[in-house]
Formats: structure tokens, C-alpha cells, sequence
């Protein structure tokens, strides 16, 4: 599976909560990426690494991530 593809699999998963917070920040990775999906990816595990961000800034961060790989 591309990097792409494996971290839209993370991000889904995240968001319908079939995952938690711990298994994403543990997994998810820019490793492979480039241009706006990386700088997405990037800016993603930032927040959740923030214990101050709310859960809908969070998922806001996730979607707006998830644009960026889809179109990469």
C-alpha cells in the first residue's frame, strides 16, 4: 500500500472512531510523501500531539488532511 493510501486508511479509520488517538499518532506518517500531503500529514500530528485541541478541531485538521492526500 503507498504512503498516500495507508494514511487515508489511518485518518478514516481515526474519524469513525474504529481507532484512537494513541493508534493514529502512533502510526500515521509522512514518510514517503511529498508537496501539500506531507506539509498536511505534518501539521496533523502536530495537533494531535496538542492536549489542549478539542475534538472538532481535530477531526476539522483530519478532513482538511485527507483533501490534500486525495488530491496529492
Amino acid at each position: 500500500m503507498n504512503p498516500e493510501d495507508r494514511n487515508i486508511d489511518l485518518i478514516t479509520h481515526w474519524l469513525t472512531g474504529q481507532i484512537d488517538d494513541d493508534a493514529i499518532r502512533a502510526s500515521l506518517s509522512s514518510e514517503g510523501l511529498e508537496g501539500e500531503g506531507a506539509e498536511a500529514v505534518e501539521e496533523l500530528m502536530t495537533e494531535l500531539g496538542r492536549s489542549d485541541a478539542s475534538r472538532g478541531h481535530l477531526q476539522m485538521v483530519a478532513r482538511e488532511t485527507l483533501e490534500a492526500l486525495a488530491l496529492g
